[in-house]
């Protein structure tokens, strides 16, 4: 029973913790959800929110390893009986409350409702209580001499898959927008699927007077946009991709079925706040506007940002490309990066670029038909798994035979 409810609760909490790693702004996201239900959103810095969002992830992959390992078996069970505590205190407030949707337990691997998440954190804390009663029976993998190489190996390995995910973009996307995804069909619902009724408010001002607009009241271009939200006023089936509109800035028109049906290439530089983005790449991006312009491609700046922030970015970087307005939690969740950019080709997403990556003009010397990265990319899922099996779990691996081995004949060696 102990080594079963140990294995059970290190699965889940090394699962856990590596769908947080390999995602520390969607992370990020959802801790300042969770500040925000607490109308404490104010209160803590991003930097320091993105500090919380890797030290939780880390905290439950380690914790998940060492109880696997069964190394430092008191403290590692005591430590795990706490966390398993707290975190179902927390999924009963908010099956109660309901202040979040889902509670962001696996990211967006798995998704839960609260009523789900508190059913599993009540069985996860059922193991908890049994393997820190007992926590001895737990039997070793490694022996006490070489823990110390399995503890720093694993911290090592998990802070640098979130410093490696910050800077590029997370290693496995479990998002509607991931490459390969066809947007279009995203936004399908089902033939005999009942359609939710969604609302949706604009927020405009003029001469420092903010008011909220509908589809029907709209007002003339005279309004600045500052933000729109979406409330549904029915429900029904939701499709993955529901909240996904692209509207000019200039004119107001609705270019989301435009680009969407284009079967030429379009590229979308996705910025949710252009107040917060960063500028240190911007030649890059002009070179590849002035590709598109020169190779007959679409370049759209997506945005939630008001005039003043496009008009500060267009200052600051020179852009020339036209802007467009979409809701800002959609761009958050499109791309992990601020600005990143999206490659679509008839209306199915080929390319995901962070800042940091962008293509540069070496990459475009030619029409992307003829381009590797007009493709899709061939990296599969079973190769990054391969990768992260051959620098991970496989040194382990070895580890613990030849730590098994050396014991053995140790034992050996003494009866004799």
């Amino acid at each position: 029973m102990v080594n079963l409810c140990r294995l059970l609760l290190s699965v889940t909490l090394i699962f856990s913790g590596f769908v947080k790693a390999i995602d520390p702004l969607g992370t990020q996201y959802k801790i300042q959800d969770y500040l925000g239900a607490l109308s404490l959103g104010s209160l803590l810095p991003d930097w320091l929110t993105l500090a919380l969002s890797v030290m939780l992830a880390a905290i439950e992959f380690i914790l998940g390893i060492l109880l696997l390992f069964a190394i430092h078996r008191r403290v590692t069970s005591r430590l795990i009986l706490a966390l398993m505590v707290v975190m179902t205190l927390v999924t009963l407030w908010i099956w109660i409350a309901d202040p979040v949707s889902d509670c962001g337990c696996f990211g967006d691997a798995i998704v839960l409702t609260n009523g789900q998440t508190l059913l599993k954190n009540i069985v996860l804390l059922f193991a908890a209580v049994v393997v820190c009663l007992w926590p001895l029976h737990m039997m070793r993998f490694i022996s006490k001499g070489n823990q110390w190489i399995v503890v720093n190996y694993t911290l090592l390995f998990i802070i640098a898959v979130s410093v490696y995910c910050l800077y590029d973009l997370p290693i496995f996307d479990f998002r509607p927008y991931h490459v390969g995804a066809d947007l279009r069909k995203g936004m399908e619902i089902p033939e005999g699927e009942a359609q939710p009724e969604f609302e949706t408010t604009f927020i405009l001002e003029k001469d420092g007077e903010r008011r909220e607009f509908t589809l029907e009241n709209y007002p003339d271009s005279t309004w600045t946009f500052i933000d729109s939200k979406s409330v549904m006023t029915r429900e029904g089936y939701i499709p993955p991709i529901h909240d996904f509109m692209i509207e000019d800035v200039e004119s107001g028109d609705d270019l989301t079925d435009v680009i969407l049906s284009d079967e030429g290439y379009n590229f979308l530089l996705i910025s949710p706040y252009l107040e917060h983005a960063n500028d240190s790449n911007f030649g890059s991006i002009d070179q590849i506007y002035e590709y598109c312009q020169d190779n007959d491609y679409g370049f759209y700046c997506l945005t939630s940002s008001g005039s003043d922030a496009i008009q500060r970015w267009c200052d600051l970087t020179g852009a020339e490309y036209p802007f467009c307005h979409t809701d800002g939690v959609t761009l958050k969740t499109i791309i992990r990066s601020n600005p990143g950019l999206l490659l679509l080709h008839d209306g199915k997403v080929v390319r995901k670029w962070s800042h940091n990556y962008l293509p540069d003009a070496s990459m475009l010397t030619d029409r992307l038909e003829k381009l590797e990265i007009g493709s899709m990319p061939t990296d599969s899922v079973a190769r990054k798994l391969f990768r992260i099996f051959i620098w991970f779990a496989l040194p382990l691996l070895v580890l613990t035979f030849a730590d098994r081995l050396w014991a053995w004949t140790r034992w050996v060696r003494r009866r004799k």
